[in-house]
């Protein structure tokens, strides 16, 4: 299959599980059918793709658009519907969906610099500018934030003995207490983006700056700003996380320490995937709990 259609290698971990050599062995069949479906000119994969097949693509009219195939993770299931909520207003516009190839056609964004190419303090303004206009009311079809919230519980403690320990347990104990403490007592529910980070927000023509790539969930603002706390694309030190913590909760006005806390547990549930360790949201979750 490589030999026909490469794979980036961010994509290789799929290779193994079951499911994802499946879903790789299928991948020209699903792409032949989208060109044919929508009448495409494609170009090679883009090289950075992790979660999804993302090609370069143009419509008939000659409109540049992004053709993305997704690995059938329930995180992106709702992405085509979190961008036709927003249509088009601070994210990439929906151009097509075929959700039985769980495919997506999006508006393509030029030049599409991330935003971490910006000097961070420049890259967090323009974060805090666009965060409040993607924070609109909202409920089915989305998850809401209280049930995924419940799987983390659930799952973290199971991950962390099979991964054999590799942080410690006062960790854990404070990611499950902070979650049950937030979950009940969530304000207004909004269309929240579980992996809106810096590199998730591209340069573009239409608006300046468009984000991409949503993980669409239904709870309160404040967990919002979570991936760019913990993100390492704006900086990865004690200072720069406490620092986007700060800054971000002043300025949109949101409960720093229910902040901390979504950012707490969230990223130390995304510290293991596949089994794999992932050492620098564990060091996210040392540094917000005050030790270095």
């Amino acid at each position: 299959m490589d030999t026909e259609l490469r794979i980036p290698d961010g994509l290789g971990w799929v290779r193994g599980t079951p499911a994802g050599r499946r879903w790789l062995t299928a991948l020209p069949e699903r792409l032949a059918a989208c060109v044919a479906r929508w009448s495409l000119r494609v170009g090679p994969p883009f090289p950075y793709a992790f979660a999804s097949l993302a090609l370069p693509a143009e419509l008939p009219d000659g409109t540049p658009a992004v053709l993305k195939l997704q690995y059938p993770d329930p995180d992106s299931v709702y992405e085509a519907a979190a961008l036709d909520r927003w249509a088009g207003a601070g994210a990439a516009r929906l151009l097509a969906h075929d959700p039985d190839h769980r495919a997506l056609l999006v508006e393509r964004c030029v030049p599409g610099t991330p935003l971490h190419a910006l000097p961070a303090e420049a890259a967090l303004g323009v974060a805090a500018g666009l965060l409040p206009r993607l924070w609109r009311p909202a409920g089915p079809p989305f998850t809401p934030l209280a049930e995924e919230a419940a799987g983390w519980v659930e799952r973290l403690p199971g991950n962390w003995e099979r991964a054999g320990r590799p942080y410690e347990r006062r960790l854990l104990d404070a990611a499950l207490g902070l979650l049950a403490d937030l979950v009940d007592s969530q304000g207004e529910q909004v269309l929240v983006n579980q992996d809106l980070h810096a590199g998730n927000v591209l340069r573009a023509t239409r608006e300046p700056w468009l984000v991409i790539d949503p993980k669409p969930l239904v709870g309160e603002r404040e967990f919002g700003v979570v991936p760019l706390v913990r993100g390492a694309e704006l900086g990865h030190s004690p200072d720069a996380v406490r620092h986007r913590l700060d800054r971000l909760s002043a300025e949109l006005g949101l409960d720093r320490e229910r902040v901390r806390g979504w950012t707490i547990g969230q990223t130390l549930a995304w510290s293991i995937g596949e089994g794999k360790v992932f050492p620098r949201q564990v060091e996210v979750v040392r540094w917000l709990l005050g030790r270095e």
